[in-house]
């Protein structure tokens, strides 16, 4: 079975026949085991971690120039913008 993601990635999930052979191989090896639900939780974090610092979203009005270089230097461009202005406070 085939599953498309929101961003267009396609899966392809395993028939039941297959997920049931799947299952008992991991229960046939001893190494191995299956995680519970509460396991799983404990592993994973859910969303992005928590910052003890947040920035806040503004609109900001910048001269096609400074926009065009700053994209131009590909993703984390406004990062890079940040950083400057935070050098330039710093200096000041």
């Amino acid at each position: 079975m085939h599953v498309t993601s929101k961003s267009g990635r396609v899966f392809d999930l395993p028939s039941p026949e297959e997920e049931a052979r799947i299952r008992k191989g991991i229960s046939a090896d001893p190494d191995t085991r299956e995680l519970s639900e509460e396991e799983m939780v404990q592993l994973r974090p859910l969303g992005r971690l928590k910052v003890a610092v947040t920035k806040q979203p503004i609109s900001i009005r910048l001269s096609p120039e400074v926009l065009e270089y700053f994209k131009a230097t590909g993703p984390g461009w406004q990062t890079r913008i940040d950083q400057v202005l935070r050098e330039y406070v710093e200096s000041r």
